[in-house]
C-alpha cells in the first residue's frame, strides 16, 4: 500500500477531518441554482489550515452535480485566464468557430483578442453571459474558484465581483468560491463594488479535534497492518494540534519510518517522524507566515511567546512598553494576517501550531 498522506499545498488528503457540514450550504446551492446564498462562499483561515483542500472539495461537489468548474489562483492576469476558459467551454458546448485562435489576453481590459473580425470579439462579461445561458439551457451552471486572493490585484478582484453580481441579477447559474488569508478577505469585503460579497457564506476554518486525528491515524495504519501502539497514535495526533497540514506531514513521515523499519513503529521512530514533520512545517508554513510580518509585528509575537498559553493585551503592552491603542493596532493587524486568533475575552493565542516554539528558539539565538 502506497503512502496515502500528501503534505503538499492543495493535495487531497486520505480523509478530510473536522469539516463535516462545512459545504452543506454550497451543495444545497448547487441543487437550488441561481441566487442561492451557498453559491457565494469564502474560505479563510491561517496558512496550512486547508483552504485549498476545501476548494478542491467544492470542485468535486460541483462536478458531481453536473456543473462546469473554472479554477484559478489569483496571480496576475487571472481574469484573462478565466475568460479564455469560458471561451473554450462555450466552444465545447457548440458555439462559435472551432478554428478560432487566441492571440492575446488583455486582463486589464477583461477582453479577449482573437483573429475574428472586430464585431465578433466579445467582452469578458458578454462572454460570461453567453456561456451561462448555454449552461442554463442544459440545467447546469458554472462555478469559478479563486485561491490565494491575498496575492490578487484588487482591480481584477473587483471586476470579477462586479461581473458575478451582474450575472446573479440576471438569474444566471453562477457560483463563486474564494479562499485567502483573513486580512485579504476582510479588505475585500470592505471594498467598493465587492461589498455584495458580504452576503457570502464566510467559512473560517479551524483545527480538527485531536481525537478525530487519533481515530483517523489508528484506522489508516491498521488497514496497512503497520504496528503502532495506542500511546504512539495518541502522541502523533497530539503533535499535529489538529492542524490539517501537520496531520498530513506527521502521517507522511510516520509512514516513511514504517517503510524503513519493516512495518513497525517504536517510540523512537514516532519521535523521528514528529521531529521531521515539525522541521518541514517550520520551513514551509511558519517562516513563510513570518516573512510578511514587520519588525514591530514580530516584537508583539515575541511578547506573546513568553506565555505558555493565551496572552492578555495588558501583559503584551507591559512587555513592549507600549500604549493600549498601539497594542490594539498590532493585535488587529496580526489577527487579520492569520498569525494570531482570539482566545476568549481580551485574550489572543497563536493561530499556527509551533509558532510559539519557533519564536522562542529565535529569541535564544
Amino acid at each position: 500500500m502506497d503512502n496515502p498522506f500528501r503534505p503538499s499545498a492543495g493535495a487531497t488528503p486520505p480523509e478530510i477531518l473536522g469539516r463535516n457540514g462545512v459545504l452543506d450550504e454550497f451543495e444545497y446551492g448547487l441543487r437550488l441554482g441561481s441566487g442561492a446564498p451557498g453559491l457565494l462562499t469564502i474560505f479563510t483561515g491561517a496558512r496550512g489550515i486547508g483552504k485549498t483542500v476545501m476548494i478542491g472539495a467544492a470542485h468535486d461537489l460541483a462536478r458531481e452535480q453536473g456543473w462546469a468548474v473554472i479554477s484559478e489562483t489569483a496571480t496576475e492576469g487571472f481574469m484573462g485566464r478565466i475568460g479564455e476558459s469560458m471561451r473554450q467551454l462555450a466552444e465545447e458546448l457548440g458555439t462559435g468557430p472551432q478554428t478560432r485562435r487566441i492571440t492575446a489576453i488583455a486582463a486589464a481590459g477583461f477582453s479577449i483578442t482573437t483573429q475574428l473580425p472586430p464585431e465578433r470579439q466579445v467582452a469578458w462579461r458578454t462572454l460570461g453571459e453567453g456561456l451561462l445561458r448555454l449552461l442554463d439551457e442544459r440545467k447546469s451552471g458554472l462555478i469559478i474558484t479563486v485561491d490565494e486572493i491575498h496575492a490578487a490585484d484588487r482591480n481584477e478582484l473587483a471586476q470579477l465581483a462586479a461581473s458575478v453580481q451582474h450575472f446573479i441579477q440576471d438569474r444566471l447559474p453562477i457560483g463563486l468560491v474564494f479562499a485567502g488569508l483573513p486580512a485579504a478577505v476582510s479588505d475585500l469585503l470592505n471594498e467598493g463594488v465587492a461589498t455584495f460579497l458580504r452576503r457570502a457564506d464566510k467559512i473560517d476554518l479551524h483545527a480538527a479535534a485531536v481525537m478525530e486525528v487519533e481515530n483517523s491515524y489508528a484506522a489508516t495504519f491498521a488497514r496497512a497492518e503497520i504496528g503502532l501502539s495506542p500511546d504512539s497514535v495518541r502522541r502523533a495526533a497530539e503533535a499535529t494540534g489538529g492542524y490539517p497540514f501537520l496531520i498530513q506531514l506527521v502521517g507522511y513521515f510516520l509512514w516513511r519510518e514504517a517503510e524503513n523499519n519493516g512495518g513497525t513503529l517504536t517510540e523512537i521512530e514516532v519521535g523521528h517522524a514528529i521531529d521531521a514533520a515539525q522541521r518541514r512545517h517550520a520551513r514551509t508554513v511558519i517562516e513563510a507566515a513570518l516573512a510578511t510580518a514587520s519588525p514591530k509585528d514580530v516584537d508583539f509575537l515575541l511578547a506573546m511567546a513568553e506565555d505558555n498559553g493565551p496572552s492578555t493585551a495588558a501583559d503584551i503592552g507591559h512587555r513592549l512598553g507600549a500604549r493600549t491603542n498601539l497594542v490594539a493596532n498590532y493585535r488587529a493587524r496580526l489577527l487579520a494576517a492569520g498569525l494570531i486568533e482570539s482566545s476568549g475575552h481580551g485574550k489572543v493565542d497563536f493561530a499556527i501550531p509551533g509558532l510559539r516554539q519557533h519564536l522562542r528558539a529565535q529569541a535564544r539565538t
